[in-house]
């Protein structure tokens, strides 16, 4: 009897490995693809922005990547509620391959100079595609893992779908520092900004093959013979006072808290250090790369805390450093990044407060996979997560380098627009506090 449930536990581990690794390697595509643009934002404005004003040509830069942000929600509508309608597996299929084209074409779009005014035209149609199928993915592929995770050690199990963004970033920053160093920066802003979404279509590839070995979760598989799947998941979602309630929290708490921890950690940082600092962008991107992987770290310990401590404790935790201390680390990023007496004691220092605030991003993205999937009920859980985690990545988090840098511009101040996370992280904390249930023993099934 023994060696049957040790033979019947080694399966569903096994299985589980299967699931995730199919689920994660996905994303990870989704995040490379989304996340390239904004590494390249520097680059992409001369060539499709060009602009005797460079702050103007990077404002419309990141206007585009955050194009793709702001349309989120409309594919996480749309995709989420069909992910309750027809099951989750299919809306994978779709969104992974509506991402890896639309990410091939950027690599093969012609410059302002060759086509003139349809470049960034046809830039930001690409950009929106690839808002649209984020939007499906990022948020239904967490309900999705955290079905397939049972009970036990659900956050730490979950947590490493949140390495995939990190990992997304990081394998894009890699290829792009090997880039700067092999080719000259006429070659570079030539054709070697294209090598990265040229190498997408062998991701697609393996991705899509990948993601055909997919099971559907057995909760949905439970609903479809029990014919409980909703017809309205969006519509009922906004009918009930709880599920409302819980949608609001995770708009604004959960999502909102981390895409703006996310974007300013990991998005931001190397777009500040290249623009208002006298580091050269190749010691940028090491310095990326660095807190990119102490973020790997980080990320997969807070969803093992979660699990000893809960889900509400990490997360209020990583809301209020954040909300303490954003702000002073940029300045002090701000003053090592200009000081030009002892560059290699400055890298060393700002390489640590990379690291320092990417632990801080860890505590508050550690358990949120578990919990997209814990604050709703089974039969409207992808349409109630999908919408307002997509709503909060699109337009609180996609925006935030955008507004910033405006702020930074119209108050001629480096740090100015940092005051704008800073006050949204302390009211998100201030709400998660109060409010926030605490879901580390919720019953998927329900």
């Amino acid at each position: 009897m023994n060696n049957i449930n040790h033979l019947e536990k080694s399966e569903n581990a096994h299985s589980y490995r299967k699931v995730a690794l199919a689920a994660c390697f996905g994303t990870f595509l989704e995040w490379y693809d989304f996340l390239t643009f904004a590494t390249l934002a520097v680059v992409f404005s001369p060539l499709f922005f060009p602009s005797s004003d460079p702050s103007t040509g990077l404002l419309a830069s990141l206007a585009t990547f955050g194009v793709g942000m702001v349309v989120r929600p409309i594919g996480a509508a749309f995709f989420g509620s069909l992910g309750d309608r027809i099951g989750r597996k299919p809306v994978f299929m779709v969104t992974i391959t509506i991402m890896g084209l639309a990410t091939v074409c950027v690599g093969f779009l012609p410059t302002y100079a060759q086509i003139g005014i349809w470049a960034p035209i046809l830039l930001v149609v690409l950009r929106l595609l690839q808002g649209l199928s984020a939007g499906g993915e990022i948020g239904g592929s967490a309900v999705y893992l955290t079905e397939h995770a049972g009970t036990k050690n659900r956050g730490f199990k979950t947590s490493f779908l949140q390495l995939m963004g990190p990992l997304g970033i990081l394998f894009s920053t890699l290829q792009i520092a090997l880039l700067r160093n092999y080719l000259t920066p006429e070659e570079f802003e030539s054709w070697g900004w294209r090598v990265p979404f040229w190498i997408s279509i062998i991701l697609l590839a393996i991705a899509f093959k990948v993601r055909m070995s997919l099971e559907e979760t057995p909760i949905y598989l439970e609903l479809m013979n029990k014919n409980q799947r909703s017809e309205s998941p969006l519509l009922e979602n906004f009918k009930d006072p709880k599920t409302r309630k819980h949608m609001f929290l995770l708009f604004f708490c959960i999502s909102a808290g981390g895409a703006i921890l996310f974007f300013c950690v990991q998005v931001y940082t190397a777009i500040y250090l290249k623009t208002s600092t006298n580091i050269p962008a190749e010691v940028v991107d090491k310095l990326s790369i660095y807190g990119t992987i102490s973020l790997l770290f980080f990320t997969v310990f807070a969803g093992w805390l979660s699990d000893k401590i809960g889900r509400k404790p990490v997360v209020v935790s990583g809301l209020v450093l954040g909300a303490v201390l954003i702000l002073p680390a940029f300045e002090l990023l701000n003053a090592l990044g200009n000081n030009t007496s002892n560059q290699n004691n400055s890298n060393y220092l700002l390489a640590l407060i990379l690291i320092g605030i990417s632990g801080i991003l860890g505590l508050v993205v550690g358990p949120q996979t578990a919990l997209l999937a814990e604050l709703f009920p089974a039969k409207s859980r992808n349409s109630a997560a999908t919408l307002p985690h997509n709503l909060a990545a699109g337009w609180i988090g996609g925006l935030l380098p955008l507004i910033v840098t405006w702020i930074n511009r119209e108050y001629g101040n480096a740090t100015a627009g940092l005051w704008y996370p800073t006050a949204f992280l302390i009211c998100a904390a201030i709400t998660a506090l109060i409010y926030l249930p605490e879901t580390v023993a919720t019953n998927l099934r329900e």
